[in-house]
């Protein structure tokens, strides 16, 4: 989740909040790639979840990081909720997932090099507490009421909304692990392109990197149990808005006024989170908003008001990719070098634009609806998401391989695709792999998921 904003001075007009949206165009010189990755903590001795205080909990993994590594420490009020060095931040997600949000980097070798950092922090601080990680999208043995609470003000006022508007949004926020990448964009015309391309092919990234097929002890059903919690979680926040299929697609005002329908959760001020749940942005404009009746809001407001969207493409003042489950450090890698392969190389952008240009919001609706499920058999335009995949790996092999030649780079940053071509070669997800394990040589069980050769 993310860190709440400070500052940014009083909306005085609907049109800053687009302006705000619009401030994110960069030159392609300056183009940056962000990955952001959630990973589940454990309990070596008995595989049990990793609660927040205590001598081996959260709070004192996120001490030791920050007394070792240079971090500094980022509190409510007394209680250490996350970590900034940087530009990279540690926050805690609401079971206790740590997520490691990136720095803007050049190019997947540089954020290769910041998650082995990050990982090898984690390990030897987490390591000697006997804790250590797993490398799943979901967490695959506890129970929701087992799963430790983090103790920050956003995830108490989600945790009382969430039964109120779906049927697993406490799975998402408890039990979920994601990877994402965020990419930047030069227009508005360049932003509709991608975010159309991000939309459309987003199921596919889901069935491609499914990897959370057992919950509380068994399989669930799912290959990606995550994506199907997501899809269960809040109508009015997640999905795929029709706008970007619609006409000219999307723009910074369709995605203002989408913004603007989505209901609040929260106003931070002074270090707390204000509940607003179910208040509109548009009465805060005008002053009228019951929570802070005669106040306005700043930009920092409409900042955090964005991070409350979770469609499964995100507009801020860059695009994030947000549909896939996490896996090990390769799967890890592999999400930012798909995306930025197909949307960093103009050659790759017109391919897969081509690509899903027939494909209307209904049809990718029901290939999101059907992949948790069906994974990469899942079918759009008569042509299972295998033969969709092909095409779309090649695109952004290609893609990556011209960043080399503009980089003078040496090594390809296509290397990073090895994962989703050994899945293509075998047809085979990683989801797929531990349901064949399961029924095979792990003989029913989901402990061995634990093992150590399947850790971060």
């Amino acid at each position: 989740m993310s860190i709440p904003q400070q500052g940014g001075g009083l909306i005085d007009s609907r049109a800053q909040l687009a302006a705000y949206l619009e401030a994110g165009c960069k030159p392609r010189s300056a183009w940056r790639i962000g990955t952001e990755h959630e990973k589940i903590g454990f309990r070596q001795a008995d595989l049990s979840p990793v609660p927040y205080e205590g001598e081996a909990g959260i709070r004192a993994l996120l001490e030791g990081l920050k007394s070792r590594f240079g971090w500094e420490g980022l509190y409510e009020g007394e209680i250490l909720v996350g970590l900034k060095r940087g530009a990279e931040n540690v926050s805690l997600e609401p079971g206790g997932q740590l997520e490691l949000s990136g720095a803007p980097l050049r190019s997947l070798h540089e954020a290769r090099t910041e998650l082995e950092n990050h990982l090898e922090e984690v390990r030897a601080v987490a390591g000697p507490m006997g804790l250590n990680f797993l490398t799943l999208g979901a967490s695959p043995l506890w129970t929701r009421a087992g799963t430790p609470v983090m103790p920050k003000g956003r995830y108490g006022l989600m945790t009382r909304h969430m039964p109120t508007v779906g049927g697993s949004g406490l799975d998402m926020m408890f039990r979920s692990c994601t990877v994402q990448v965020n990419l930047d964009f030069d227009s508005e015309s360049d932003m509709a392109r991608k975010l159309r391309v991000g939309f459309a092919l987003q199921p596919l990234a889901t069935a491609w990197f499914a990897n959370s097929p057992f919950t509380e002890g068994k399989l669930n059903g799912y290959e990606s149990w995550r994506g199907a919690i997501w899809a269960d979680t809040d109508p009015a926040r997640t999905g795929i808005p029709a706008f970007a299929f619609e006409g000219s697609g999307a723009s910074f005002e369709a995605w203002v006024d989408y913004a603007l329908d989505t209901p609040m959760y929260f106003v931070y001020r002074e270090g707390r989170y204000i509940d607003a749940l179910g208040q509109s942005f548009r009465d805060f404009l005008a002053g009228r908003l019951p929570a802070l009746p005669g106040e306005r809001p700043t930009l920092s407001d409409w900042a955090d008001h964005l991070t409350t969207l979770f469609p499964d493409v995100r507009l801020k003042k860059f695009i994030e990719m947000r549909g896939a489950d996490v896996g090990d450090a390769a799967h890890t890698l592999a999400l930012p070098a798909l995306w930025t392969g197909l949307l960093y190389d103009a050659a790759a952008l017109d391919a897969a634009c081509d690509l899903v240009k027939d494909w209307t919001h209904a049809e990718v609706l029901a290939l999101r609806a059907a992949v948790p499920t069906q994974g990469m058999a899942a079918q759009i335009g008569g042509r299972d998401l295998w033969s969709v995949a092909d095409e779309v790996f090649a695109f952004a092999e290609a893609g990556l391989d011209a960043r080399t030649a503009e980089f003078g780079a040496g090594v390809s940053e296509a290397a990073y695709l090895a994962p989703l071509r050994e899945m293509l070669e075998r047809r085979e997800t990683a989801a797929g792999r531990l349901i064949r394990l399961y029924r095979t040589e792990w003989k029913d069980s989901v402990r061995p998921a634990f093992r150590s050769e399947v850790f971060f």
